[in-house]
């Protein structure tokens, strides 16, 4: 069919869903013939809005983007839920944070001010938990981006392509997918089909895709950055590669922890998890390896591990939530002391001495969403490991008193450590546990913004042998 065809009739301020995690497996063709019909006004729900002028962030006029956030995809299963005829139901993320109280940025005005706040959820108890009630979200076309697909309209995605793709198929009223090639009946197994055509409205097969990689990221053997024990970064993960066992499945966010893959010893199996569907994550690839269809969290090219697997965000998103995930390494702009983790919105861009952990909404900039660290810290079986640098470039302290406003956090107030540079603090009371060779716990004072207890049995840092 004629891509243009396909989308005509989406309407002027209508609702859509589109497909990608950054620049992987978004809907190309169907996007440009979109902005081939000048429709405008959209609201777009997508858990990642593309890069520069790429996927949806395409200039198609104002654009509210109500969903514009793994939380609402990944972490609730929302989309396939309304598919189903649930219209609504309870999740614990995001309790006791801005999402639960409501107030931050649903739309934004073209000069770049907020139009629209979002409004505060109900809350329940369930089992002495709280949790939010969560309104499944629908549109009325989703724009797909597949692999293959049979003569009848069986799709099938290709290694970290799956994504959100197939609850979107389900979610909306119609669903349009291109694909990359349209092939024969059986010539993919039955049990193999991701997405059954009766999801499947329209089809189209795409005429050309540029399909480029966001961060291409290749394997050095001579890599000095991964050399130096004087990289701050470097030395932070390699202290928090200490708390990889044998067996454990570990979750890597973005930043600082994406270099974890580099300093797993060999003696030990550990089962790297993605929040964008892998599971047996491995390392950079060699330059000829990088596939524009097998990126991290971080948008980076990666490998796949044997024995590992691809799978869709929100099947990721269960493993997070049915806490099957051992241990999480989270970057961050803030924590506080008593546990409290800030992962989407920084007041004043610190990070407090209780835990509190923010990183990734800054006031007075535009916010594309926050992201799976509000999952991974709910999850009461699951360690947290924050890993980030003790200052900031301006020098100012990133581990804080309580932050203002605890609205704007998640708590991770259980057994987890923050590990900067200089220190490591067990997040419970926030006490000095670990030092780096030639600090003292003045020094450390002097560059943290709260009181802190010390360890009676303050040790050295270590770090993994490379």
């Amino acid at each position: 069919a004629d891509p243009v065809e396909a989308v005509r009739d989406i309407p002027d301020a209508g609702r859509i869903m589109v497909r990608g995690f950054g620049l992987c497996a978004i809907p190309e063709n169907l996007i440009g013939a979109l902005l081939k019909t000048r429709v405008k006004d959209l609201t777009v729900v997508s858990s990642n809005v593309g890069e520069g002028t790429s996927g949806s962030a395409f200039p198609w006029g104002p654009i509210r983007s109500p969903a514009s956030s793994a939380r609402t995809w990944g972490r609730t299963r929302s989309a396939s839920t309304r598919g189903a005829g649930v219209p609504a139901f309870h999740a614990p993320t995001a309790y006791g944070t801005l999402a639960q109280e409501g107030g931050a940025p649903s739309k934004y005005l073209e000069d770049g001010h907020i139009a629209i706040l979002s409004q505060s959820r109900e809350v329940r108890e369930f089992h002495g938990q709280h949790y939010l009630l969560e309104h499944a979200v629908t549109a009325y076309v989703a724009l797909v981006k597949g692999w293959k697909a049979d003569r009848t309209g069986n799709a099938i995605f290709r290694a970290s392509a799956r994504n959100f793709n197939v609850r979107m198929c389900k979610a909306a009223r119609t669903s349009v997918v291109e694909i990359e090639e349209i092939v024969d009946l059986g010539s993919f197994a039955p049990e193999d089909i991701h997405v059954p055509n009766i999801y499947i409205d329209r089809g189209i097969q795409g005429e050309k895709y540029e399909k480029r990689n966001e961060h291409i990221m290749i394997w050095k053997e001579d890599d000095e950055i991964c050399k130096s024990a004087d990289s701050i970064r470097t030395r932070i993960i390699k202290g928090a590669a200490l708390e990889f066992e044998d067996g454990l499945y570990a979750n890597l966010g973005i930043g600082i922890p994406l270099l974890a893959t580099n300093y797993i010893s060999p003696s030990i199996t550990v089962h790297l998890h993605s929040e964008n569907g892998i599971l047996g994550l491995g390392p950079f690839p060699l330059e000829e390896e990088a596939d524009a269809d097998l990126n991290n969290v971080g948008k980076q090219t990666v490998t796949l591990l044997p024995g590992g697997c691809f799978f869709s965000s929100d099947e990721s998103f269960a493993m997070i939530r049915g806490r099957h995930i051992n241990l999480t390494l989270l970057g961050a702009m803030q924590v506080s002391k008593y546990g409290a983790l800030a992962n989407w919105m920084i007041p004043g861009k610190k990070v407090s001495k209780y835990g509190d952990l923010a990183n990734w909404m800054i006031p007075g900039k535009k916010v594309k969403g926050m992201g799976g660290a509000m999952d991974l810290v709910s999850s009461t079986k699951t360690r947290v490991v924050v890993t980030m640098e003790h200052c900031t470039k301006a020098n100012e302290p990133k581990i804080l008193e309580p932050l203002t406003g605890n609205w704007c956090v998640d708590r991770f107030d259980r057994e987890g450590e923050i590990i900067t540079e200089k220190a490591v603090f067990d997040v419970r009371g926030l006490t000095l546990i670990k030092l780096w060779d030639g600090l003292t716990a003045e020094d450390i004072e002097k560059s943290t913004g709260s009181t802190f207890g010390i360890s009676p049995n303050l040790r050295p840092m270590q770090q993994v042998e490379t």
